[in-house]
């Protein structure tokens, strides 16, 4: 006698569920961090309401926590697909983005949560993410283009943006250091880490700028990115706009911290890199821009890599407000205002769609199996769907 298969218990299914959660949902934390950060550091007048930016910093440590948490059973349960990962050159990059979640979830603590935890907790919880985030990003940098050299195995032409990804991790933690530098004992203290801030911000620029050639050249020589992929354009924006925020926030909080010249020679620095790097970025967006057209005109629909949109121009965003901060140009401000704007229509439209999918089950479902091709004289066969 036969029994029917006894269904798996609810823990089991949820489990199962997880398999296909990989570190590119990160994303969304920084994504949603840096709506909030991006907001706090408008002009003054274009500021808005601190407390709806002190709850996006709260929705995006809620994230945090339950996406370290579901990491941490997809490990446990599913140890197997989280070596594959590491193992799959357009997957391990991703790992850098577990360490901008922790940095842009910390950072925020202090720009547009303090309002609502107290000065003191936000220190702590930076302190703790910050260093988290800043070892496993300084990991990533290294671990990641090892695997791609040893075991990856990756082709000129299989070169994305996502590349950047584990590289751009460091810049982050250049950018907002500076933020814990005044909470530390005056002196050395405060001095080493503004300097380790400054050399990890070489660091990013440096690897980048040995990296984006390639995804360039793969751009011009192989054509578009796939359908899906062509939001990753806009991750070159990320060590733009955050590398100019950088040196702008090195500046800022140089004086009484580095001797002179130096500290005056940083705030040279920070215009005489972040205007042309500024314009660059611009270039890229329109660029991107184009490029996200022509796919959507094609048939591009909503994944994972929307999120793509958000924290990058957030980047951006953050680096007008130095550059407005250190030129006194009003256009730097208005530029930064304009980015803003884009930045929430790019987060509202990620949430979205995140959300719709993850309530269809679509975005934590496995790859669907080709259909079986009829029969025909020819012998020939129809390509199936594949998500």
């Amino acid at each position: 006698m036969v029994t029917a298969a006894q269904p798996l218990p609810l823990s089991r299914r949820r489990a199962a569920r997880l398999r296909r959660l990989g570190p590119n949902w990160y994303a969304s934390v920084m994504g949603t961090a840096i709506v909030g950060s991006a907001g706090v550091a408008l002009p003054g007048p274009a500021h808005a309401p601190r407390a709806v930016l002190a709850a996006f910093w709260a929705l995006s440590l809620l994230m945090l926590l339950v996406l370290l948490t579901a990491r941490a059973v997809h490990w446990a349960r599913h140890r197997d697909q989280a070596r594959t990962d590491l193992l799959d050159p357009a997957v391990a990059p991703f790992y850098g983005c577990l360490a901008m979640a922790l940095l842009a979830v910390g950072g925020g603590a202090l720009t547009a949560g303090r309002d609502l935890i107290g000065t003191r907790a936000a220190v702590a919880v930076d302190t703790v993410l910050f260093s988290a985030g800043t070892a496993v990003g300084l990991g990533a940098a290294v671990a990641v283009p090892y695997l791609m050299a040893v075991r990856h195995r990756a082709a000129p032409a299989d070169a994305t943006p996502v590349w950047l990804l584990p590289l751009v991790a460091p810049m982050v933690s250049a950018a907002l250091g500076p933020l814990l530098v005044p909470h530390l004992p005056p002196g050395r203290p405060r001095e080493t880490l503004l300097l380790a801030c400054f050399a990890m911000f070489g660091l990013s620029l440096l690897a980048t700028l040995l990296m984006l050639p390639l995804v360039f050249a793969r751009l011009i020589t192989a054509g578009p990115l796939p359908l899906a992929l062509t939001p990753t354009l806009f991750l070159v924006l990320g060590p733009l706009g955050q590398s100019v925020t950088a040196v702008g926030k090195i500046a800022d909080t140089a004086p009484g911290v580095v001797p002179a010249p130096y500290d005056r020679g940083l705030e040279v620095f920070a215009v005489l890199y972040g205007v042309p790097v500024m314009g660059f970025a611009l270039l890229w967006l329109a660029l991107a821009t184009a490029h996200v057209v022509r796919a959507r005109r094609r048939g591009m629909g909503f994944a994972l890599t929307w999120w793509a949109f958000t924290f990058p121009v957030g980047t951006c965003v953050t680096g007008a407000a130095s550059l407005a901060r250190h030129t006194g140009l009003p256009v730097y401000g208005l530029l930064a205002v304009g980015l803003y704007g884009v930045l929430v229509a790019a987060w509202l439209a990620a949430a979205r769609g995140t959300v719709r999918g993850l309530l269809s089950g679509e975005l934590l479902a496995g790859p669907r199996p080709a259909p079986a091709a009829p029969l025909s004289g020819t012998g020939r066969t129809r390509s199936g769907a594949v998500r």
